[in-house]
């Protein structure tokens, strides 16, 4: 019997650049991105101008988290308390827990079987709701049709914020994921494209949002500090009139990002080479869907997803358990319980409830596994042979089954 003996939580290693440059700032004691030498520019700075550079965007701020960046974004867009917000019912919880902390009330979307938002309803919770922006969830890496999304939203002047934690890296016809909006927030959260642990960015052409979010992050007067920003003469009237809520970026972590965005697209590519030799042993399995992709989405496979649609939602826990006995690792997103990093809209108390019958349909059937770069191509492929075969044995006994309750 194949089994598979890798953890589907070990990332790669830091890259040692990485590693001698976080040296360097711990001897020199300067982690605070504004605790500079004279004449110096911080790590952090650097890191905003290089990420602006890399996503094509003017301005850039670095913060301590994704959701911390989801937050300043949707209060430096003019978020008010008790405003609605647009967002997909299949995401994780900081989505909505960054609406919630901003002030707004989430207005969740249904998912399609492609597991990307639902247009039809959500021009209909437009209407609904009369809400004025979408915090619009790039969930595990799935793009959206933006064409038509973004000519949906014009058409009923609502905003755009994304969230790319998942597409850092990822397009749509040959535009980055988070630039279709008014801003796009970023996560470097371990599990994501580049790892700092925690942290994230948000990037805008708006230079009067990313000022809001400078003095929402806790730049004190020291906006001047900040290279990928407008002019410190833009800041004359917003530092006065924005909170700061201490959410830096510190230069340690900057100084272990900077050179793992010189390898981030080759990394992408090497995800992708992995998500697609698991996905062509998924597709051939009966009972399995894998998810279809749009010709314009250059996605980024660092997780991969399926539909259990044939061997009845009773035995997808037999399935992840059998799975598990042979060392793969698979969430369920149809657990009545969150679990680990896995929760859906119903386990969110402090969202107002919501029907949402299409997605506690899709959820009910949709497996997930992460796909670290510490696994070989070849692992991968054993990881799809394992799931195809507990899928199979699955499938075969339920017919089996049914056949004898049938003869009976």
């Amino acid at each position: 019997m194949k089994t598979f003996s890798k953890s589907f939580t070990q990332q790669e290693s830091i890259p040692q650049a990485a590693i001698d440059q976080a040296v360097t700032i711990l001897k020199s004691g300067r982690l605070h991105r504004y605790n500079v030498a004279e004449g110096e520019t911080s790590e952090t700075s650097l890191l905003e101008q290089e990420y602006a550079a890399y996503q094509g965007a003017k301005y850039c701020l670095a913060c301590a988290s994704g959701g911390y960046a989801m937050h300043i974004a949707l209060r430096a867009f003019g978020l008010q308390q008790g405003d609605k917000v647009l967002t997909n019912a299949f995401t994780l919880s900081p989505v909505p827990g960054a609406i919630h902390n901003a002030g707004g009330k989430p207005v969740l979307v249904e998912t399609t079987e492609d597991l990307v938002a639902d247009l039809t309803d959500l021009e209909r919770k437009i209407k609904q709701s009369s809400a004025r922006v979408m915090l619009l969830s790039h969930m595990r890496g799935h793009i959206v049709d933006m064409d038509a999304l973004c000519a949906l939203l014009d058409k009923h002047n609502v905003a755009l914020i994304e969230d790319c934690a998942h597409t850092m890296g990822a397009s749509w016809n040959g535009h980055k994921s988070g630039n279709f909006g008014v801003a796009a927030c970023f996560s470097t959260q371990t599990y994501k494209h580049i790892n700092s642990g925690e942290g994230g960015f948000i990037t805008t052409d708006d230079k009067e949002l990313i000022a809001r979010a400078i003095i929402h992050s806790g730049s004190y007067m020291l906006y001047d500090r900040h290279d990928a920003a407008p002019g410190a003469e833009f800041f004359d009237q917003i530092r006065l009139e924005n909170p700061n809520y201490s959410g830096r970026m510190d230069n340690l972590r900057a100084a272990i990002l900077r050179p793992q965005l010189n390898v981030l697209d080759d990394n992408c590519r090497r995800w992708n080479e992995r998500y697609q030799t698991i996905e062509s042993v998924l597709a051939a399995t009966t009972g399995l869907r894998v998810i279809q992709r749009y010709e314009k989405e250059y996605y980024v496979g660092s997780s991969i997803q399926f539909l259990v649609n044939d061997i009845g939602n009773a035995e997808i826990p037999a399935l992840v358990n059998k799975c598990l006995e042979r060392g793969v690792e698979i969430k369920w997103f149809g657990t009545t319980q969150p679990t680990g990093y896995t929760s859906r809209h119903d386990s969110w108390r402090y969202v107002e409830p919501q029907s949402l019958p299409v997605s506690d349909r899709i959820l009910s059937m949709l497996c997930d596994l992460r796909i670290p770069l510490t696994f070989t191509v070849e692992d991968c492929r054993l990881i799809g042979e394992i799931i195809s075969e507990c899928a199979t044995e699955l499938h075969e006994l339920g017919d089996s089954s049914a056949a004898i309750a049938q003869a009976s």
